[in-house]
């Protein structure tokens, strides 16, 4: 990694902890707090301020908060107010509005776009081209997959806001629409290009436009193996906390006893 130092901008109410590293013409605004080890690519904003600053003189930035061990790639831009935990990774070219808080080691692909007002559990991981809706609750260990949106206006134009709700452990497959207030349970799957119009109880595979019910997803086998795939984190620990030690043992030593 060769940074040149140069056109970087900090502001003088930053906080900047030890080895961090800071590309080209990025600009860090007002109450940025970026913890030790994070690395910040070229040509990113991080704090961008919210509307007000742009119409009001009294505007302060509220604070926003790089966890440690992060890495924000390339063309990324983070708005103020924004909380990110520790080992939070970005691809390139992302946009994450104000007040969204991320857990820890959380990742967003290329070209996402998080709209804000959302929360996020711990090692979500999200592929490229993802649009998540203002007020989306996303839980622990969920996958999503490119090109998936999650919307939150049950009656466009309107004045009302209500997000989806995803569960530990589920994963929405390519191409999904989640429609406003729709609660979808733990350890789910949704097929690729479902339409998911209504909630989904736990341990439910989802396809279809509009997404219904197929089956229990402890009862879907594995094309390869013929055995059960799910739930998943009994066959899949890379970059999970359970590698090597499996996911049962992890879980009973994190109160997941019921998962």
């Amino acid at each position: 990694m060769k940074f040149n130092n140069r056109n970087v901008f900090i502001s003088d109410k930053a906080v900047i902890g030890e080895n961090v590293k800071i590309g080209d013409n990025t600009c860090i605004y007002d109450h940025v707090v970026i913890e030790d080890n994070c690395i910040i690519g070229n040509d990113c904003i991080i704090g961008e301020p919210g509307n007000n600053y742009y119409f009001k003189d009294t505007y302060v930035n509220p604070k926003t908060v790089i966890g440690k061990n992060s890495l924000i790639r390339s063309h990324c831009i983070i708005y103020a107010g924004s909380e990110f935990g520790e080992g939070f990774s970005t691809g390139h070219r992302v946009t994450i509005r104000e007040n969204s808080v991320f857990g820890k080691f959380c990742r967003l692909g290329t070209l996402s776009d998080i709209q804000g007002y959302v929360t996020f559990g711990d090692y979500c991981w999200l592929h490229s081209n993802v649009h998540i809706g203002q007020q989306s609750t996303i839980g622990n260990f969920v996958f999503i997959y490119p090109y998936v949106v999650f919307t939150n206006d049950p009656h466009p134009p309107s004045n009302i806001c209500v997000g989806p709700t995803i569960g530990d452990f589920s994963q929405v497959a390519v191409g999904t629409v989640v429609l406003p207030g729709v609660k979808i349970g733990k350890h789910c799957l949704i097929g690729a290009q479902s339409l998911v119009g209504k909630d989904v109880d736990d341990y439910q595979l989802v396809a279809g436009n509009p997404g219904k019910l197929i089956k229990d997803v402890r009862d879907l086998k594995s094309r390869e193996t013929g055995l059960s795939h799910y739930p998943w984190p009994y066959n899949f620990e890379r970059g999970m906390p359970w590698e090597n030690i499996g996911f049962d043992k992890w879980k009973i030593a994190n109160g997941y006893e019921n998962d």
